[in-house]
C-alpha cells in the first residue's frame, strides 16, 4: 500500500504541470484509504512544480531496481 510520503511514479501525463507518465512524486496526503493521493511534484534542485490530486489508477509504487531519469521541465505558470 502506498503512504504518505512515499514516491510514486505516474501511470499517464499530467498536462497541466507539464508532467508525463513516468515522472516520480512524493505522496503528501492519501485520501480514504488509498483512492487517491495528494502528490507534490519537484525539480531535482527542490523547487516546488505543483501538488495535484490523483486517483489510484493514476500512480504506481516504485519498482525495484528502477531509475530516476532527469528532464528540463517547463515553467508552471
Amino acid at each position: 500500500m502506498i503512504k504518505e510520503h512515499d514516491r510514486v511514479v505516474i501511470t499517464s501525463d499530467i498536462p497541466t504541470l507539464h508532467l508525463m507518465r513516468g515522472d516520480v512524486g512524493t505522496v503528501v496526503m492519501v485520501h480514504r484509504g488509498g483512492e487517491g493521493y495528494e502528490v507534490e511534484f519537484i525539480t531535482l534542485q527542490g523547487d516546488t512544480i505543483g501538488v495535484e490530486t490523483l486517483r489510484a489508477s493514476q500512480v504506481r509504487a516504485i519498482k525495484r531496481n528502477e531509475i530516476a531519469q532527469a528532464r528540463a521541465i517547463r515553467a508552471v505558470q
